[in-house]
């Protein structure tokens, strides 16, 4: 069971994940939300038991693509999954999402099938 961080500045996004992690039947003990890559951050140090990340890219303050850079870089021996899931689907965006840290890749809309498919690898 895996303990999932979602970073997002909509919070009926938020929601709608969460949901999505359930009807995707994902082994997820506990869901934890941040607004913004700094909030994200913030959670991260008060929980670093999170499992896997699911970030957005379009966020004030601190957009994902920044998040995920920030991860790698203050924990960089660490194997903690990072998943985008945003409307950016062009890419030059995918790519520099993967070179920032980012380990998968989901376009919205997305359906739960398409959630299970991107986080099967990393809690099942």
């Amino acid at each position: 069971m895996a303990k999932v961080l979602i970073v997002d500045d909509s919070a009926t996004m938020r929601k709608i994940i969460m949901r999505v992690l359930r009807q995707a039947e994902l082994k997820v003990e506990d869901v934890l939300e941040a607004g913004n890559g700094i909030e994200g951050l913030a959670a991260l140090g008060k929980a670093p038991d999170i499992g896997l990340i699911l970030s957005d890219v379009n966020m004030p303050q601190m957009n994902g693509l920044e998040f995920v850079k920030k991860v790698r870089e203050a924990h960089p021996k660490e194997k903690l999954p990072m998943v985008m899931i945003t409307t950016e689907g062009g890419e030059a965006m995918v790519q520099q999402a993967m070179s920032n840290g980012a380990n998968g890749y989901v376009t919205k809309p997305f359906t739960p099938e398409s959630i299970r498919t991107a986080l099967a690898g990393f809690i099942g």
